[in-house]
């Protein structure tokens, strides 16, 4: 048999580390939470915090600690810090683990899922940790008393009191939680939206090296940042690991475990899926931006060598 008769393996082209990636990441994540992203998110913490809230009560409660303002608490510094720092790590981590992925032989899916992972693995331990508990703290604490002359604790004020009396664990208090969540969340947004990018590619009969218009790649994003909630008990254990909502029958120096037993004790199976409504819409508004929106950029700032 001819050599030349023989099917070529599709050559897997790795995607160059390019700076204008780290960049993009940094500015996809800091537009997500300072446009939907951070009113879902307190919305989605108060109501993981405040378990017998409906979204309606949730929303009610935020309001009345600061109007508009109220949905953006956490926003400004701990927020901007996370966005700008946690952007560039997923896509610079799971752009290299998917190709590696891709080059063992793994399908896209696979492939996809486990870029998710590595990035969401690297962003909880790199960039996530302090953030996400100071974020948490901001809001779920208690608001103090307006006595004239005596002045708001600011936020920078709550850190060093924390750093004082807990030290670097205390800012970091459910960082074991936050890593499980985003190695789940990133893993199910990336591998559900490849998935979702095949079943468009059949749909409409596209070619893999055929690449997706824009409203498909949004469309596979929706998909696979709203099946990413699945993990929401994840998400419940961690808000309330670090959550300060005042709760005298909470126990002290909680796991993952024990904060998972305790709340399951207190408010059941439900309990742990409190917050999902918004959490859903949470999931497909940041893959939208990391996924769908990253994709399209790198492709246009020929940051991504091989497209998808």
């Amino acid at each position: 048999m001819s050599t030349t008769s023989l099917s070529k393996a599709p050559v897997i082209e790795k995607k160059p580390i390019n700076f204008s990636n780290i960049l993009l990441g940094a500015g996809l994540n800091m537009s997500e939470v300072t446009t939907l992203g951070q009113p879902l998110e307190v919305i989605k913490t108060t109501m993981a915090a405040n378990r017998s809230l409906t979204m309606v009560q949730a929303g009610k409660l935020v309001w009345s600690r600061g109007g508009i303002l109220g949905f953006y608490q956490g926003l400004i510094p701990w927020a901007w810090i996370e966005a700008s720092t946690k952007g560039a790590v997923l896509l610079f981590v799971s752009a290299e683990a998917e190709y590696q992925f891709k080059k063992l032989g793994a399908s896209n899916f696979v492939s996809g899922m486990g870029g998710g992972v590595m990035g969401g693995l690297a962003q909880a331990y790199l960039t996530m940790g302090f953030c996400t508990c100071m974020k948490t703290v901001e809001i779920t604490r208690s608001k103090q008393a307006a006595v004239p002359g005596v002045a708001q604790q600011t936020s920078f004020q709550v850190f060093k009191d924390i750093y004082k009396k807990e030290g670097i664990r205390g800012i970091n208090k459910g960082v074991n939680a936050v890593a499980i969540r985003q190695m789940t969340n990133w893993g199910s947004r990336f591998g559900f939206s490849r998935l979702a990018e095949e079943a468009i590619r059949k749909f409409t009969g596209k070619r893999d090296e055929q690449k997706l218009s824009a409203l498909e790649k949004v469309g596979a994003s929706v998909i696979g940042g709203g099946l990413s909630a699945w993990n929401q008990p994840i998400e419940v254990i961690r808000v309330e690991m670090q959550s300060k909502t005042n709760d005298p029958n909470r126990p002290k120096n909680l796991s993952v475990l024990s904060t998972a037993k305790y709340i399951y004790q207190g408010n059941g199976i439900k309990g742990l899926y409190r917050g999902v409504t918004p959490r859903i819409g949470l999931g497909v508004w940041q893959t939208v931006f990391m996924v769908a929106f990253g994709d399209i950029f790198k492709r246009m700032l020929n940051a991504d060598g091989a497209g998808h």
